[in-house]
């Protein structure tokens, strides 16, 4: 493992990337079946659902990606998927209150049946992309029922369901990144403290104050052990010790 570099990828054994993944094909599909381009001659509406759908799922692509080597940035990242994602739910209300519809309360059978369906989990394999789209597709047509093979105001609250869902999951990834973070630090913390420990002598013992490899030094009182952190940390030890 690498004492510099986070750990990075992995994104397509999330849950929150999986059901973003479906929200963006649900919504190219409601847009293209629903959203007719004489009723929005800019393509405005259009173009901004689909933009941020696609941006729900590739923030945690490209956040996941970068966590390698920087964890303020996957954190940036996430946070935006989560944002764009909840800017297509306010479109998805916006539409179904245009119809004169609103959506449906939590005690809806129908919220209560798409809210109940649950993910299986993916295993990378030697054939990724192939048997991860063959996975994720399984998965969708769990879902096509609400999302493909009804009406618009079905579609819609289905996909609101699914976004809220993946919102969640997302707020939760969160708040996991800054347990992480406050716990081991970012990278810039890292390479400092394995710069540290290369620069440290073999038999040094370690820091009385913060932990880190000693190295030897010399003063008008003869040798010691100083901290290779100094000047940020100025733990001492005799050299007998």
């Amino acid at each position: 493992m690498s004492k510099i570099f986070n750990q990075s990828g992995g994104y397509r054994k999330l849950h929150s990337f999986n059901f973003a993944t479906i929200i963006h094909l649900g919504t190219m599909s409601f847009c293209k079946r629903y959203l007719s381009w004489k009723d929005d001659p800019l393509g405005k509406t259009l173009g901004q659902m689909v933009g941020a759908s696609r941006s729900g799922k590739q923030n945690i692509v490209e956040g996941s990606e970068r966590a390698k080597t920087s964890t303020e940035t996957e954190i940036k990242l996430t946070d935006v998927a989560k944002a764009s994602l909840s800017e297509l739910q306010g479109d998805l209300e916006d539409y179904l209150v245009q119809k004169g519809e609103i959506p449906w309360s939590i005690h809806n059978p129908e919220h209560q049946a798409v809210l109940s369906i649950m993910l299986d989990e993916f295993e990378y394999t030697e054939d990724l992309l192939h048997d991860y789209w063959t996975f994720l597709l399984k998965q969708k047509k769990k879902f096509d029922r609400w999302l493909e093979e009804q009406d618009d105001i079905v579609a819609a609250n289905a996909l609101i369901i699914l976004i809220q869902r993946t919102t969640g999951l997302i707020g939760r990834q969160l708040t996991r990144l800054e347990a992480d973070f406050l716990q081991h630090g970012g990278v810039k913390e890292k390479m400092m403290s394995a710069r540290l420990e290369a620069r440290a002598e073999p038999d040094a013992p370690p820091c009385p104050e913060c932990g880190a490899a000693m190295r030897k030094r010399t003063s008008s009182r003869g040798p010691f052990w100083g901290c290779s952190a100094y000047p940020q940390c100025k733990g001492i030890r005799k050299m007998e010790e």
